[in-house]
């Protein structure tokens, strides 16, 4: 299918002036005096009512405050947006990123490569493949002690420099999967301009057993092309060879000449398309250091568990399917009760960085003001997003969750099982996520003091894997990407560009021309 081929269009009048979206706003009055406890009284079976399943992951969202007639209006809603045509046109190629004239097609680096899939008359798989067997074959000879640097040693230290999606995704995942790594491989991260950041990775590496992946769509970003010189630099300081450049740096770009102008060979050179946005490129080459640490094998299944959860946003029906459910949650929240901020909170230390990952995947996205076609927006669009995993989130953040003067939602994630075994931990892990969405929910009003006191009726969603895995996370990463999708098409907006990212990259540059 054609990427210059329709795509459903806006509607002429704001989303707000929908008839769907103002009987939401008389029945969000009529709740008003209602209370999460009345719900649940009134609903014995409530927990198990308002739960859907995708995949490995259970959803309970009974802790909102909403019912069965809030959910039929929100699908209804949903419809009138046709958000299906233009989910459907998202992953046939068509051109959604309209304000960049061209497809979002993060989707397809986790189809199957023998499933075609056609943009502008040509099929785009193997060239994805191609790139994927690229990775496979460097990772395999690293991981084999095969790969050798320009003095005849195995590289054991990978560091990736990129910023944005080219970081975030790569060192979040890692953090998370680091378990399946070889213990003979280090891995640093580097991403801020800020010298120290560069020089606390590179004082732990040895120049000859080092291998920096330089990652950039343009070749150009600022920070990622000056910390990739002060480590080529550091490179020739101790090698004393241009030609050591070739064995010591890889790039991960979709401007291959400038990759080569500074020295990196096109055989070291991964590509990257116009069709990924940073933010959804972990499952691209972007992800090439993750492959490395955990292998191809592993990699492979995290886009798997990715194709599982888009399978499921394709086939599932409205009613049951958990991206379109938990997107028109975050609608109702912040539309219709007026929250501002979203609160994610992993009880699972592998994910600390996810709430950073999701940060920029949801305010990067929809942190936007006008519609696809330009009108200014006249309701809330993107939440802001912080969060700290459980438990220490008990201990910093949850305060201002229990009795602030702002309602925030949040979004609660466990793990059945833990990933290492040891004592009664993970059963006190488990009862402490359950404790704080109740207390969110319920709060407390027996005690006498002021202070003591919580309104409750705050409220959040609880999602439950099996186990961290490559696999579920690929799902869990998947299953936000379309959160954001359905929040973006609900908003009229285009959730694949970000011109304020750019506007300060121009800024920074007439700066530095004046100073």
């Amino acid at each position: 299918m054609s990427s210059d081929q329709s795509i459903p269009q806006s509607q002429a009048i704001s989303r707000s002036q929908f008839t769907v979206w103002q009987a939401l706003a008389r029945h969000q009055e009529a709740l008003k005096s209602v209370h999460l406890r009345d719900l649940f009284d009134g609903q014995p079976d409530r927990s198990t009512a308002f739960q859907a399943q995708a995949a490995d992951i259970t959803l309970d969202y009974s802790k909102n405050r909403l019912t069965s007639e809030t959910l039929r209006q929100l699908f209804d809603l949903a419809r009138a947006c046709d958000i299906e045509a233009l989910r459907d046109a998202m992953f046939a190629g068509q051109t959604i990123n309209t304000t960049e004239r061209q497809p979002a097609l993060h989707t397809a680096l986790r189809r199957p490569f023998d499933q075609p899939l056609a943009v502008d008359g040509q099929d785009i798989m193997p060239q994805i493949e191609q790139v994927h067997d690229q990775m496979v074959a460097l990772s395999a000879t690293i991981r084999e002690n095969a790969y050798l640097g320009a003095t005849g040693k195995p590289i054991a230290s990978i560091v990736n420099i990129g910023i944005g999606g080219s970081d975030l995704g790569p060192l979040m995942a890692y953090e998370a999967l680091k378990g399946y790594g070889r213990q003979n491989l280090r891995f640093h991260f580097v991403s801020n301009i800020d010298s120290s950041h560069l020089h606390e990775a590179l004082e732990h590496c040895d120049p000859e057993t080092t291998l920096c992946i330089v990652a950039s769509k343009t070749f150009a970003t600022d920070e990622t092309i000056t910390n990739a010189t002060s480590a080529k630099q550091w490179l020739l300081e101790s090698l004393h060879d241009k030609a050591a450049v070739s064995k010591h740096f890889a790039a991960v770009t979709a401007n291959p000449k400038a990759a080569q102008e500074f020295g990196i060979s096109p055989k070291q050179t991964f590509e990257i398309w116009d069709w990924i946005g940073g933010r959804y490129s972990l499952p691209s080459a972007m992800g090439l250091s993750l492959m490395i640490a955990i292998g191809p094998d592993n990699f492979d299944q995290l886009l798997a568990g990715m194709h599982a959860i888009d399978e499921h946003f394709i086939m599932a029906p409205l009613e049951r399917n958990l991206p379109v459910i938990l997107g028109l949650i975050d609608i109702w929240n912040i539309n219709f009760w007026n929250t501002q901020n979203l609160a994610i909170l992993p009880y699972c230390q592998s994910l600390q960085y996810l709430p950073s990952y999701l940060q920029q995947l949801i305010m990067e996205s929809n942190g936007k003001s006008v519609t696809r076609t330009g009108q200014a927006i006249t309701y809330s669009t993107a939440p802001v997003v912080f969060g700290v995993p459980g438990t220490n989130s008990q201990h910093s953040i949850n305060q201002l969750l229990q009795q602030g003067t702002q309602v925030v939602p949040a979004d609660f994630i466990g793990f059945k099982e833990p990933l290492v075994e040891l004592g009664n931990h993970h059963t006190k892990l488990q009862a402490n996520l359950t404790a704080q969405a109740q207390a969110l929910a319920f709060g407390e009003t027996s005690a006498q003091e002021p202070y003591r006191q919580f309104a409750g009726n705050r409220p959040s969603n609880t999602l439950m894997l099996p186990r961290l895995t490559p696999h579920t996370l690929g799902q869990l990463i998947a299953l936000y990407e379309h959160r954001v999708f359905i929040q973006g098409a609900i908003w009229d907006i285009d959730s694949f560009d970000q011109w304020g990212v750019e506007l300060g990259k121009q800024l920074a540059r007439q700066l530095l021309r004046m100073s």
